[in-house]
Formats: C-alpha cells, structure tokens, sequence
C-alpha cells in the first residue's frame, strides 16, 4: 500500500504509577487475584501516555515515524460549535411561520380549556383577560428565546399518545408552570388556578432549553418513542448513555476482593465509610467523618494499601447504561453529532455521549418517562365502564377536587396503593393533618423530605388553630395557603417580587444563588433585596431578616408546580379507590403480578380496608390479570384472582387456557389436558395451577389433582395419537373416550395445603397458617403486627416465618427474618449471638415469638425490629402458659395413656391436667408435679386423634 509509518503508543493510563491501580482495575473486570502468578498480564508499566521528549527517545531512530503523527494530528484538529440548540423542524402550515403556528395553536388550546374550566359563558368572559395575558406573555417569551419548535414537537408526540390510547401524566417538573402547556395539552393542570410561575420553567432573564419531563403510561411509553422515529426518522432519534461510576465503598470492595483481603475483612472497612441518601461520599471525606477509618489507615497495611489502592479506582466508569427516560431528537442524522452504539436486542441505538455531553454539541433531550401509575388509574377506569355501561363517560379529568368521601380516606390514611401518600410515614403524617382541600394535598407531597420534614408538626397545628404571623403583611397572600410557612420555591420567587421588587425572572435567579450558597453572589441579592424593600418603607434589619428567612427555605423548598401535578395523581388514586376501590385494586394488582410481597399487601389492604371479597383462582373464569367481578348498576365487591399472578404460569400460557375453554368450560383435570395447546403449557404450569387452587371448581381435592396431572397429561397425548390414527386409518374410537379416574391419595391438611398454595402464589390465600395459633399467641403476643409502634421497652410479637433471609457482618452471621400474623408484615434482624444458638427456629412457615426493641427507621419510613429473644409455640407455651390440660368422656387405661405421653415428658414442660367427664362425673385431675410434658401440637394431635380428647390446650394466666 506503500503508507508512510507512524509513531505511536498503546496508552492505557496517564502515569507510570497508575499501573498498579490499572492492573486492578482489569483483575475487577475479570474476576481475577491481583497476586496471581497464573493470571494472564497484557499490559506493562509503560503503557502509559508518553511526554514528548520520552517520544523523541524512543523514535529517536524514526524522525519521520514522529513527523507523520503530528500532522496526522494536526489534520484531525477540529473545532466544534458548542451550546447550540438544535432542534428538527416542525412541520407547519404554509404560509405560516413557526412562531405564528405556536402563537395560533395556544390561543385555540386555551378557548377549549376555558370553555371546560367555566362552562357558564359570563364567569369565562370574566376571567379571559387575565389568561390572555398570561398566554401573550408567555407566548412572545417562547418565540423571543427560540423554542416555540420544542413546544410544538412536545405538543405533537403527547397529541399522538393520547389519541392512540396511551396515557400520559398531568405533568411533571416545573413544565407543569406553563399556560401555554396546558392550552397545548402537553399539562392537565390550570396553572393560574394554583399561582404556578412560567417563570420557575423559563426564565425570560436566563437563557436555557425549556425541558419538560413527561410521564407516560409504562406500558405505552415504547410506542410513543416509536411514533417519534416514523416521524423524524430512526436515523435522527436515539437514547441517551449513561456511565455508572465506581463509588467509595464498592470501590473498597473491589479493590480488596482482587487483593484477596477476605470478605468480612473489606466488608468491615467499607461500612465506615458513612452513607448519606442523595451525596456522594467520598474516601478522602471518610477519613475525615470517621475517625476509627482513619486510625486503622494509620496502623494497619493492609487498611493502608486497601484505600490507597480504592482511592485511585474510585469515580471511574465501572459500567455503560442508558438513562432512564432521555431520548434524542436531532435535525438531521444523530451520527453528524454524536456517535452511537447498540445495547443489543431491541433496544436500539444509544448515543456515546451522556446528557450533558449531547447538550454540549447542541443535541436537545425529551424525557420520556415510564410511570406505572398511569397505567393502573387507565386500567380502572376501562374496568369501571366494562363494569357498567351506565359509566361510558367516566373520565379523571372531569372529577370535582373536592369529594369528602376521597378526602375521609385520606384523614384515615387508608392510603395502600395511593400515589405518593402509601408509606408509613405518610400515613401518620395524613392522620395529623387531615387534609379537606386539594391545596393540603399539594403541600403535604411537598413538605414529606428529608428537610421539610421537620415543619410538618407546625403545619398540622397551624391548620387546625394554632396562631402564626406572617414575616410582612404583603405575604399573607402568598404564605396563607400553607399556614404562614414557606413550602415552595415559587413561595420564595413570590416574595422577592413583592417585598424586595423583583421580577419573577431575578426571582428566580435569587432562587438559583440561594440554593447554590454561593457567598459572593449571595452578598449582591441581599443589597439588591434591601434596596427594593426599601423603597417601600421596610428598614435594612426587617429586609434581613425576611431575606435569611427566605435563605433558610430556598435551601429544600419544593417545586410547587411539581407537587401540584403529582398531587392530582394523588387525589385521582384516593377518589378511586373511595368510589370504585375493586376496579381500583383489580388494577393495582394486575400491575403488580411480578412481586409477591406487594401482591400479599393489595390483598391485604383489598379485604381489611375495602371491605372486597377475593375469589380464588379459577381456571374456568379467571383471566390473565386480577379482574373486577359485579352487576351493573351495583357497586362491584369483589376481585377474581387473575391465572397469571400464579408462579410458574407465562402470559401465553395462560392465553392458551383462555382459548381453549372460549367454546365451552372446561369439566375437569383430563377434558382440560386433552383442550390446550400443549406446546404453551408444561406439566409444571399445571401443577402450580393446581397448588394454587385453579381446579377446586371440579371438587376434588388437590392433593388427588396433583398426583394425577402427569396421567392425565399423557392420557390427553394418547388420546391425540388415537385420534390422528383414527383419521389417517377410519375406524371406531369409542374404547379411546373411557372416563379416567383419578388417583387416590391422602387429602392435604391445613398446612400441607397452605404451605403448597404459598409455594405457588407467594402467600397463603384460603387461610392462614398463623390462624391456628392467633388466639393462644393473643394470650403473650397481644398486639397484632399492623398495629406495632416505636417502643422504647421490649416488646413481644408473634408470627410465621415467611422468609429468612441471611447477611454477613463483622460479628458473624446475621439473619433477617419476615414474621407474618395475617395483619402485617415487618422484618426482624436477628444478629449472630442469637441466631447461633437457635438456628433451628429459623425457618420459613413455623411459628415464632419475638422478644424485642422497635424503633422507627426514618430512611424507609417503617419500623426496625432488633430481636433479643426468640421461641417457638413450644418454648412460648412454657414460657407463658400455666398448666396443659385435655378433657377425656371415656375410659382410658393408665398405663396407655402413659405410654402415649411418654415421648413428651420433660421436668422442664408444663404441669398435666386432665379434665374428664362421665356419666354426671365431672372432676379434674392433676397429675404428680414430677410429670410434666411438652406442649408442643404433636402431643395436641396425638391426644385428640388416639386418645379421643375434646380438647387438648394450654392454659394461660
């Protein structure tokens, strides 16, 4: 080819010194042992980047070889334009420009808006000039600052979305600000109906991309992304990369795993180094926040070589991903801006560069977003008007924002499954603040951080009484609706304009420096703020100390306009479930087929709260997902299971089912394995149906289905093969339609049949197995687990294990443990102390009772349980009962009954009575005191099923 040679290295790090951290890096990526004498090695410490004289040294006998490499280098200089939006154009109307189409679009938008907001014509006309106002201003700030094209392309794919069955959110962000959004329909909520600020979304006085964060339906959100790329060609829309980075403590990890430190070793280090939720801690801030860190660094080498070793790892890019919801929309082809590269599978292209890189070189991001909310209140509301065509009209958006019965639910905080106001924590706070205004609402969404959090107490007495003053008399317009307290950013912008004379644009520029902290320019707004509030009157101090009282809030105020979108989907959540809670739960439940722990939460809130009944699994009227089942005209009450939250069963092959049994039910197990498409549906599918109660409808016990499923499989096979040999041959096939029989095998106890439904649902449906214990377990456990409360004194709980779980700490072996009454659910750390000694306690589906300290874990808004003491029913009955006794109407010889008892004899059990009764003999006798007995459920079953006792109990104090 006769090409010139060029000088060059293979660098893989900056310096020579980072080799070492190089070496552990590649031993992270493959899972090797630093030292390792057997691991491959294809790198060398002086891969590393060259100066130029080191370049000269080793080409010294190649000048040309170097020649060659600077001016490759030099044709390969390159200067981009960076900053620069650049948007697709927006097709338009001839004979209109951009600007004129955007202006035409939001004046016709907002005349249908107000049509609906003010139905009665004089009321709208009395209020049109301040929203034409408003929509001129925002309007000549959109085109003065460039952006009516992305106003139009947002309003275009949302158009799309909700014209073709997809949901889309009320808005999100400070977009939902915007009254030219909301007459575009990209936002569902009135801005000027609560103050929301154009100006917190765009700011006339600093330029920068309007960036609307919109919420679809999770289910629909792929196709909205795939109508933008019909639209402006798959070649010119992308998702954006994004680069996860190694952190402190998995740094720490890592680093010590390839240096063979030892798990519990490099487990200890990394949990000195704190956590903080939202800010990155680094290893050079924990040495400083933890002494003990920094003392073990001192006098330990292996800390020392640990952390110097981390520190060089740490921040590096450890993975490639793609950002949750951002996608690219460019001009033109994405590669003239960016490069790409595939994921595989159908996730298609993916810009190389993050969100800020592809803002740089001018690329615009849209945040399409995925939100599971909008697909449950959508599949509600197609529930209701299935439910009963008298509904066809139903919709959300035509709700008054003002119904008792949705505002009572949520002062009793029956909140499971409501949008944002769920959690514990919420739910306490709802029950101090009884909110009775959609205003409440937006505040509480706002005030539940961390931060806020604090002024919760005085909002909740403030609104119910308590007296407070505003820090100036102009305020009280601003701050009345949250009680005197400032919640919200546009609070803070407010009250610059009014006491400090402001624009809302310097507002928000304020806004911006006050979170920032920055001194210098905190200084300038602080002059600037007194001089305006001078000019009416209002002296240096009081200006201070409005403007520090500002300072104070800015710091975590909210976004109002934010809390306002997010608050309504609250409020639709809480009206449905107040108004249609089986088509509300149906919904939630279908979404949440994949998680058990949530499904066993639903049921529980759906029958406890709701009052609704949950009909089992059926395999003859189930469907796929959990469905509503009413009259119309007639409040639906309850829910049928949907086939496809039983383990082990796939969508299709539950779709087989459903088109199998389209002509006619199925009439049992055989005529069922003869009826589906057996290339959609395994042995294994069927025998979870069958565990989880699918075939009851034919009246046979489980236990008798399961142990026929695999002759009923290959009687439907044989019962084919006869078939197709009838066809291919003629004859009569009338010895092939024999009724089969099924196998006869012992019935299932209460246990054995919920122990084998839990295995196939999750969870125990028909009953429970805590129920055979729940009274006896009242007598030393009184309190039911969702009724639990912080508590400074131990306190004793009492349920069946549900899960076991096992985590590894400095001390040894620790285990956490899900305890279930049928009330609730709560986790219960067991440490090392007092597991070793008890490990046989610990499994899933047996009773036990917990003896320990609860305390509130503000992190997740529940309760944390440390056990210190632990006992079966066994040991629980010693502990807490007083004598067991059975009662007997028939002879029975001494020595018999002895020779029973003797297994369970024990000088550390319980005293023996026997209360018996015959032939108007009535007597208790008490056994020697040197005979005492276990009192454990063998022994209950033993003298009621071989001895014929009436009872056979515990008694308590």
């Amino acid at each position: 080819l006769d090409l010139p040679v060029v000088a060059t290295h293979p660098v893989q790090f900056l310096s020579c010194e980072e080799f070492t951290a190089h070496e552990a890096r590649t031993c992270i990526s493959a899972g090797e042992i630093l030292a390792n004498p057997r691991r491959a090695r294809r790198f060398n410490d002086q891969q590393c980047f060259k100066t130029q004289a080191e370049m000269v040294a080793l080409f010294a006998d190649m000048p040309a070889a170097l020649a060659n490499a600077v001016q490759i280098a030099t044709r390969c200089n390159l200067i981009l334009e960076l900053g620069k939006p650049r948007l697709p154009d927006f097709p338009i109307p001839d004979g209109l420009s951009v600007d004129d189409f955007l202006t035409l679009q939001a004046q016709q938008g907002l005349e249908l808006r107000l049509e609906r907001l003010y139905p009665d014509t004089a009321v709208r006309e009395a209020n049109r000039e301040r929203y034409a106002a408003r929509l001129k201003f925002e309007t000549d700030t959109i085109i003065k600052m460039g952006f009516p094209g992305y106003f139009l392309i947002v309003a275009d794919f949302i158009q799309w979305a909700k014209n073709n069955g997809v949901p889309v959110g009320p808005g999100r962000g400070s977009g939902a600000g915007s009254l030219v959004a909301y007459s575009l329909s990209i936002t569902d909520l009135d801005p000027l109906a609560y103050n929301l600020l154009f100006e917190r979304f765009l700011n006339p006085e600093r330029v920068s991309m309007p960036d609307f964060d919109i919420d679809f339906c999770q289910e629909g959100r792929d196709r909205v992304i795939q109508y933008v790329k019909d639209r402006y060609g798959k070649d010119a829309v992308s998702q954006i990369a994004t680069f996860g980075t190694m952190a402190a403590k998995a740094a720490v990890r890592d680093v010590g795993r390839v240096l063979d430190l030892g798990y519990n070793f490099c487990d200890g280090i990394s949990k000195l180094i704190p956590f903080k939720p939202g800010k990155l801690v680094t290893i050079a801030d924990a040495r400083k926040e933890e002494p003990l860190l920094a003392e073990r660094e001192t006098h330990e080498e292996e800390v020392a070589q640990l952390l110097a070793l981390a520190e060089q790892v740490e921040g590096i890019t450890r993975n490639v991903g793609m950002h949750a919801g951002g996608v690219l929309i460019a001009p033109g082809k994405l590669t003239d801006f960016c490069p790409l590269y595939t994921q595989g599978g159908d996730t298609g292209v993916v810009s190389q560069y993050d969100k800020d890189d592809v803002e740089a070189v001018g690329l615009v991001k849209f945040d399409f977003l995925g939100l599971t909310t909008l697909t449950i209140l959508d599949r509600a509301v197609r529930y209701i008007k299935q439910l009963d065509p008298a509904m066809a009209h139903f919709s959300l958006e035509s709700l008054p924002l003002n119904d008792a019965a949705s505002y009572d639910l949520l002062t009793k905080a029956k909140t499971v499954a409501v949008f944002q106001l769920e959690s514990r924590g919420m739910q306490g706070m709802l029950k101090d603040a009884r909110p009775d205004r959609f205003e409440d609402i937006i505040a509480l969404v706002a005030l539940y951080r961390p931060g806020p959090m604090d002024l919760i107490p005085d909002f909740c007495r403030r609104k119910h009484g308590e007296r407070f003053d505003y820090p100036d008399p102009r305020t009280e317009g601003i701050l009345s609706e949250t009680y005197g307290i400032m919640v919200y950013q546009e609070q803070v912008m407010q009250m610059a304009q009014v006491v400090g004379g402001y624009s809302l644009g310097g507002a928000d520029l304020l806004r911006r420096a006050m979170g920032k902290k920055k001194a210098e320019e905190m200084a300038e707004h602080r002059q600037i703020f007194r001089d305006g509030a001078a000019n009416d009157g209002l002296s240096n101090e009081k200006a201070d100390e409005i403007f520090d009282l500002m300072e104070k809030f800015a710091g975590y105020g909210f976004n109002k306009s934010h809390a306002a979108a997010y608050a309504l989907l609250s409020y639709h959540t809480a009206y449905l479930k107040a108004h249609h809670p089986a088509a509300f739960m149906a919904a939630n439940l279908s979404l949440a087929m994949d998680d058990t722990d949530k499904i066993k939460i639903l049921v529980e809130d759906a029958l406890e709260i709701c009052k609704l009944k949950l009909l089992p699994p059926d395999i003859n009227h189930s469907d796929y997902r959990f469905m509503p089942v009413g009259v119309p005209g007639k409040k639906a009450c309850e829910i049928r299971y949907g086939l496809g939250a039983v383990k082990g069963s796939g969508q299709s092959a539950i779709e087989a089912i459903m088109a199998a049994r389209a002509e006619k039910p199925f009439t049992d197990l055989f005529d069922f394995c003869k009826r589906v498409d057996k290339r959609q549906i395994n042995r294994r599918t069927i025998e979870s149906l069958v565990r989880a109660g699918a075939f009851d409808c034919f009246g046979v016990e489980r236990a008798s289905l399961l142990a026929s499923v695999g002759m009923a499989m290959e009687g439907a096979e044989q019962a084919e093969a006869a078939a197709n040999q009838v066809c291919l041959f003629g004859g009569d096939d009338d010895h092939f339609h024999a009724t089969p029989q099924y196998l006869k095998v012992p019935a299932w106890g209460d246990k054995q049949r919920l122990t084998e439904e839990k295995a196939a649902l999750g969870f125990y449906l028909s009953g429970h197995l805590f129920h055979a214990y729940r009274d006896e377990a009242r007598r030393f456990a009184r309190t039911k687990l969702c009724d639990l409360a912080a508590s400074r004194e131990p306190r004793m709980i009492a349920g069946v294990i549900s899960a076991v779980r096992t985590q590894m700490t400095q001390r040894g072996k620790m285990i956490i443990i899900t305890l279930d009454d049928a009330s609730a659910t709560v986790d219960v750390t067991v440490y090392s102390e007092l597991y070793e000694p008890n490990r046989a306690l610990f499994k899933e589906d047996e009773f036990l009772a917990v003896q320990g300290k609860i305390s509130e874990d503000r992190f997740s808004g529940g309760l944390r349980i440390t056990a210190e003491k632990v006992m079966d029913i066994g040991a629980a009955r010693i502990a807490f009962g007083r004598k067991f006794a059975f009662a007997l109407t028939d002879r029975i010889d001494a020595a018999q009954m002895k020779a029973m008892l003797e297994p369970f004899r024990s000088a550390g059990g319980l005293p023996l009575t026997i209360h018996y009764t015959q032939q108007g003999i009535d007597c208790e006798i008490c056994w020697p005191d040197d005979w005492r007995v276990m009192p454990v459920d063998a022994l209950q079953r033993i003298l009621m099923e071989r001895l014929g006792a009436k009872s056979a109990a515990v008694e308590y104090s």
